[in-house]
């Protein structure tokens, strides 16, 4: 039933193995995709986790180090699975106690771990034992004492009286969040573009990478806090607890539900600030405390790092540098911007241009946002502020910046793919691709943003979000993800690359959106929006944000 069962240290080091009978692929893949995905994300919430036809379940264990890992087919329900694990980890720790002690790669690979036939002892008792809990059989109508007495309260029921039904109440119609954009007259649009020209600061001041967003250090205040209680007096409550002691569940529930609760108030969406509490549970659960160190100060620290973990880009993100790459081979770089409306995608757009154009790139902007009123007019403003910044005798004669437009009503994919074929052939470096906001529930654009991603396979696709949005973010990314999954032609679909997060300057130190974005995702977040002027362009700083986080 089990295709496979792996022990190994935290260090790489399998301890002991076990393959079941005519399984011939290797469990290396999915227990390094478990490793890559899980375990290094700080994903350690659910014990459980799918690669391609298998299922994997697994268990840490913090006091020696150590991953315990058992593998099936996922169309099996295995139910004895998850005391099986918990009981071969109790009998491996009480058999090996002594060798386990001994910490270092080369004490493990010298011990000899014979553990086969207790393996397969307890796995005999696992599934005896799961043979032996019958199913309980339904009742049938007639035994049903609750059915008889409806059926009774219906005969006595007058003649014209309706019955009552049961079940819940009706659910009130959610209220619509978000505004409704505001169809501006184009006086409106231009006097508001000419206040950003106006506060525009000095030109040329955004070459090379963008700085980082950044918060005080809140070090210096914890001990500040403490006396005050909140928070930060929250770490502090359990000073009693000191010592070399392993850490148990119950010594780190009391911390981390105040834990949860300061995410959630920081803008954490409630589902994942749970989730981020029960991973660092698992990973602190059995470790042994330094001396004079609190429990409180230990959960802390932990958390601080997963969430470090979580917010540091898993691969390289340099768009500079694929600009050039796509340049020296005689192409556009293409990227696509996408996300619900409101939340300032051509505003954005706008900056990143400008961003793009300071480091002597030349930009096409493609309007594709053919539903909204206004929409290719404000794209038109920019490109007219931007060209006036940068004008065509800094860039041998030709405007920095060109709009791409078919007017309204036409379909999104084909202006994509004549603006990218427009741009491939006038020798421009980069297509910044504007789509119409779409609420993640709106089923015709969701099918149209999949359709033009499909077509134009963009290099970079960026879901541009609020950052005053805290659960609304995990639905808005979870199903635009699974819109571009359902649509897609491909059996590998293209999702989400990044994130823009907007508005960072108007949230103080409730950055919490930024972790539920990327926890959700996997992905970076590549531009941070933090003002009204072309020049409000940051990248994210992940310890700067961990630390406004954290501040009480």
């Amino acid at each position: 039933m089990l295709d496979f069962f792996a022990i190994f240290s935290k260090g790489g080091i399998v301890l002991w193995c076990f393959q079941g009978a005519g399984v011939t692929e290797s469990f290396t893949g999915p227990v390094n995709a478990l490793i890559r995905s899980v375990i290094l994300q700080e994903r350690s919430g659910n014990n459980s986790f799918t690669h391609n036809a298998l299922s994997l379940k697994y268990k840490l264990d913090n006091e020696f180090e150590l991953v315990f890992v058992v593998g099936f087919e996922k169309i099996l329900t295995l139910t004895y699975v998850d005391k099986f694990i918990d009981d071969v980890q109790l009998h491996f720790r009480d058999r090996y106690k002594n060798e386990l002690e001994q910490r270092g790669a080369l004490k493990f690979l010298l011990n000899n771990f014979e553990f086969g036939d207790d393996f397969h002892r307890l796995m005999r008792e696992a599934e005896v034992s799961s043979k032996a809990k019958a199913p309980v059989s339904m009742r049938n109508f007639n035994e049903s004492e609750k059915s008889k007495k409806t059926v009774k309260s219906m005969i006595e029921t007058k003649d014209g009286d309706k019955t009552k039904e049961q079940g819940g109440k009706k659910s009130k119609n959610a209220k619509k969040e978000g505004e409704k954009c505001k169809r501006l007259s184009m006086k409106q649009i231009t006097a508001a573009v000419v206040t950003l020209f106006l506060q525009l600061i000095q030109v040329d001041s955004m070459k090379g990478d963008l700085r980082g967003v950044d918060y005080e250090s809140s070090d210096d205040e914890d001990e500040v806090v403490a006396k005050k209680g909140g928070f930060g007096g929250m770490f502090g409550m359990l000073k009693g607890l000191v010592g070399s002691k392993n850490l148990t569940q119950e010594d780190m529930e009391p911390v981390l539900d105040k834990m949860k609760d300061h995410l959630i108030a920081k803008n954490v969406a409630a589902e994942i600030a749970s989730q981020l509490c029960v991973s660092v549970a698992k990973k602190l659960e059995g470790k042994v405390m330094g001396t004079f160190t609190t429990v409180a100060s230990t959960v802390k620290q932990a958390l601080q790092d997963s969430l470090v973990q979580i917010l540091q880009p898993k691969r390289r993100v340099d768009i500079l540098r694929d600009v050039l790459e796509a340049r020296s081979q005689r192409k556009p770089f293409v990227i696509t911007f996408c996300g619900v409306n409101g939340v300032g995608k051509s505003t954005n757009l706008a900056k990143i241009s400008y961003w793009l154009i300071e480091n002597g790139f030349t930009v096409l902007i493609a309007a594709c946002d053919t539903f909204r009123a206004g929409a290719v007019e404000q794209l038109r403003t920019h490109q007219r502020r931007l060209n006036s910044l940068h004008p065509p005798e800094k860039h041998g004669g030709r405007p920095a910046v060109q709009l791409f437009e078919k007017g309204y009503g036409k379909d999104a994919a084909g202006i994509a793919m004549e603006a990218i074929a427009f741009a491939r052939n006038q020798g421009f470096d980069v297509v910044l691709i504007d789509t119409a906001g779409r609420m993640q529930d709106n089923a015709p654009l969701m099918t149209a943003l999949a359709k033009l991603i499909a077509v134009n396979t963009p290099d970079l696709v960026l879901f541009v979000g609020e950052a005053l949005v805290g659960n609304e973010a995990v639905d808005q990314l979870v199903k635009f993800n699974q819109a571009l999954a359902d649509h897609s032609r491909t059996d590998k679909p293209r999702l989400i690359d990044g994130i823009v997060l907007t508005k960072f300057d108007t949230i103080d130190d409730k950055v919490g959106a930024a972790i539920s974005m990327t926890y959700i995702t996997g992905q970076p977040i590549v531009f941070v929006g933090t003002g009204q002027t072309y020049s409000d362009l940051r990248s994210l700083n992940a310890r700067a944000v961990v630390s406004a986080l954290m501040k009480a």
